[in-house]
């Protein structure tokens, strides 16, 4: 099996959310997961970090059991149908934090709120360098300075389509609602300052030894699973 993330511009949220799992069950996907931007994240603007313009509007997440092209072409087909254009990556999940604390209900939006974030590793580093990073050191980090209940990683392995974007990266944190408009919530840190300077302190320092800031799009959505 494999796992494809795709990026959505020109969607229409309801299609998406009732068509498109469908379609993509038909074509032979499963572990299907939608991202949206929708009224139940607006609050959260002040969390957006724009590199592409405009800026992807929903993310695709699904498995097939091959990603190349001659077996992709009806599930590519399903989501050409919902959207103006699209892009996607073959990726490699790693699972950090799983949702135990809040799992979803298949159809329904999770509880709380999902950052979704296209990340390019910094251009002074070799990939290796970069992952090393991300894995050995920053990923301790974003576990123990925020109040992240999933955590899941994937690392592009390529894209799937001519001129996507060149990310090394995207990953998915799920978060308290709370955490959409109160920096101390995001960096569990409610009522510590001393502790949410120290998180969130560690935070940049840790993104900025791999993250080429400039060259990522991190949005806040709400997350449907449909298995």
């Amino acid at each position: 099996m494999e796992k494809i993330v795709t990026a959505l511009w020109g969607v229409d949220n309801a299609r998406l959310l009732t068509e498109l799992p469908v379609a993509l069950r038909a074509a032979g996907c499963s572990g299907i997961r939608i991202n949206v931007r929708d009224r139940a994240v607006e609050a959260g603007a002040g969390l957006v970090q724009k590199w592409q313009d405009p800026q992807q509007e929903a993310v695709v997440q699904y498995w097939l059991p091959s990603a190349n092209a001659i077996f992709r072409g009806d599930a590519d087909a399903a989501i050409a149908a919902v959207s103006e254009r699209f892009h996607a990556w073959l990726v490699a999940e790693s699972t950090i934090i799983a949702n135990s604390e809040h799992p979803p209900t298949k159809g329904e939006r999770t509880w709380g709120w999902s950052q979704a974030s296209f990340i390019t590793f910094r251009s002074d580093l070799s990939h290796a360098e970069a992952v090393a990073v991300w894995h050995s050191h920053h990923t301790r980090v974003a576990i123990d300075t925020q109040s992240n209940f999933e955590y899941v990683q994937n690392l592009i392995v390529r894209p799937l389509t001519e001129g996507a974007p060149r990310y090394g990266a995207f990953v998915e944190e799920c978060f308290p609602i709370e955490a959409l408009t109160d920096p101390h919530a995001f960096f569990d840190a409610v009522g510590d300052q001393a502790k949410f300077e120290a998180n969130l302190n560690a935070m940049m320092d840790s993104c900025g030894r791999f993250i080429q800031f400039g060259r990522i799009d991190i949005i806040p959505t709400s997350q449907y699973d449909f298995g």
